[in-house]
């Protein structure tokens, strides 16, 4: 099995301007999360036999983004600015690399410095091994209440065949008697937390920009609803492992910061 990691970055954020070009013990953001994906296949465990992605490339909307990656040593391509999610960035890099329709693509989110090597090989994996979806992603359980109702905790129902029923800041499922109990326990049926990590085949990724908007996507503001929405299926690797901690703000920066100095 061959793949190739794509990291969409764009300089513009809300909570944390340059974010991808924030310092982590000495690299842009950015660039450590390029290497931790080089990581990939490296102990093997993910059962892909220690294949490691066989190209990391960091797709940016600045000339800035490139060059860092560039004197790091990490492949960049600069894409249009203007994109309004990650998605039409990767779109555009997969037609600037040449890939071709079948390549399987790992999109691991630029704000993801700790990301675990294993888990990009165990999305990419998935896919492979199930051909009835048109994207891979992951999950992890939850276990304590002030996740299950944090709506920036994205959660994800699975039916039996592992594929994804519903993705949704909501506490979900939810259970008849819930409601009369209050939301003061978890529910019978772990819940699971979506970790924001997909596989696609290139072909799919290309078209998936074009797809209209769907309602329940515009409502929960979860791109991945979309694919739902027009009947494509989502597999969904389960994790025992959480996932390590994301850059969403100064202070997220600040903890991660302390985690390289270390």
């Amino acid at each position: 099995m061959s793949f190739t990691v794509l990291i969409p970055a764009r300089l513009a954020s809300t909570r944390l301007p340059n974010k991808p070009l924030a310092d982590l013990g000495g690299a842009p953001m950015v660039v450590r999360v390029a290497q931790r994906a080089m990581q990939s296949g490296a102990s093997g465990s993910s059962g892909t036999g220690g294949v490691p992605a066989v190209r990391v490339v960091v797709a940016g909307d600045s000339a800035q983004i490139v060059t860092a990656c560039q004197a790091h040593g990490v492949e960049a391509v600069l894409t249009r600015a203007d994109h309004p999610s990650g998605s039409d960035r990767l779109a555009e890099a997969c037609d600037l690399l040449g890939l071709p329709d079948d390549a399987i693509v790992v999109n691991v989110q630029g704000d993801e410095p700790l990301i675990e090597p294993s888990l990009i090989d165990a999305v990419a994996e998935l896919l492979l091994q199930r051909p009835e979806a048109a994207m891979s992603t992951a999950a992890h359980a939850i276990d304590t209440m002030a996740d299950f109702v944090n709506p920036n905790v994205v959660k994800v129902v699975l039916d039996r065949q592992g594929l994804a029923l519903y993705f949704s800041r909501a506490p979900i499922p939810w259970w008849r008697d819930g409601f009369a109990q209050g939301v003061t326990q978890l529910p019978p049926v772990a819940p699971l937390r979506h970790i924001g990590i997909y596989g696609y085949r290139a072909g799919f990724l290309r078209g998936f920009p074009k797809l209209a908007a769907a309602p329940i996507e515009d409502a929960e503001a979860l791109e991945q609803l979309r694919a739902l929405w027009h009947g494509y299926r989502i597999a969904v690797h389960v994790t025992q492992q959480a996932p390590g901690s994301g850059v969403d703000t100064p202070q997220d920066l600040a903890r991660v910061r302390k985690l390289f100095a270390a």
